[in-house]
């Protein structure tokens, strides 16, 4: 059993804070995400967008696709629209031999609102989170049939956020729903990151590796600040730099045989953290925690 390291673009390039990160380029991402030793990269909104240019593109910096964001309009949508609005990517993530697809409810959330406080986030009841994963189960399940897991991606700012969300929504959907576990956004979202880990050992399919500053977490809460404003102020940071004990994710990667991908995903400022050095830095954190938890990585 192995697992394989790769990294999302957004440090170099936000999709949502295009601005911020103007500076760079995707095509810098990809060459020194190659160099620093990762292997796989999720889908950016900057990268091609059909098929055979984004094998192509992804093919020039010798780095597979290892994922990618899906934004999900399922609260609005019956099943039958959603599996239009989403075949394309899903006929396309199969052709490129992607492990999942990234998906996340995005019809209400305010992730993307800078003005709306990350605290004014749409929350559901436990009746309303079932009825939703009763959909999300049947358009899981029609992904899988086409050959392309869905790992559903609780988010800060999303309907699916705090640790009772996710406990509700994996207890409510089948197993065609699986989990990609994020480190930074459950902790953010004031969860227990191993407990949770440890309760949905068996549904998880894919993990971002996010780690958070904890006074950048406590401001953004207490000054009702949106999730864009945290993201500015640095809330979010590579494996290592912040408060999480990677050491001890690690180990229960180990112990529930993990075998897909470590995922970094930390979008910052650049200009107070460089992409290259701090995505460095993350990626020799999960070596060490990996090699200490007896993980083997796959070149």
């Amino acid at each position: 059993m192995s697992v394989k390291i790769g990294i999302s673009p957004i440090a170099w390039q936000n999709d949502d804070l295009p601005d911020l990160t103007a500076a760079y380029t995707m095509e810098q991402a990809l060459k020194e995400s190659r160099e620093i030793g990762y292997t796989g990269v999720e889908r950016g909104q900057r990268m091609p967008h059909d098929t055979d240019g984004l094998r192509a593109y992804l093919d020039k910096y010798d780095i597979a696709l290892c994922g990618g964001w899906c934004s999900g309009n399922l609260l609005v949508n019956d099943v039958a629209q959603e599996i239009d609005a989403v075949r394309q990517q899903v006929d396309q993530f199969v052709a490129l031999n992607s492990p999942c697809i990234v998906f996340a409810e995005c019809s209400n959330t305010v992730q993307g609102q800078i003005g709306t406080p990350v605290n004014d986030r749409p929350k559901l009841d436990r009746d309303q989170v079932t009825a939703y994963a009763r959909k999300l189960s049947e358009l899981a399940k029609w992904m899988q049939d086409q050959g392309m897991p869905m790992a559903y991606h609780h988010h800060m700012g999303s309907i699916i956020e705090d640790e009772d969300d996710v406990n509700w929504l994996m207890q409510a959907s089948g197993p065609e729903v699986s989990l990609c576990f994020d480190t930074g956004h459950l902790l953010f979202g004031g969860g227990d990151v191993i407990a949770t880990l440890d309760r949905w050992a068996d549904r998880v399919h894919h993990v971002h590796f996010k780690d958070i500053r904890p006074d950048v977490v406590a401001d953004v809460r207490s000054n009702d600040r949106s999730f864009l404003d945290a993201v500015i102020a640095g809330a979010f940071t590579v494996p290592g730099d912040g408060c999480i004990d990677f050491q001890a994710v690690a180990d229960r990667l180990k112990a529930m045989d993990y075998n897909g991908w470590i995922v970094v995903e930390a979008e910052q400022d650049p200009a107070k953290a460089p992409p290259y050095d701090y995505s460095q830095n993350g990626y020799q954190h999960i070596v060490q925690v990996c090699a200490r938890a007896g993980l083997d990585i796959a070149g």
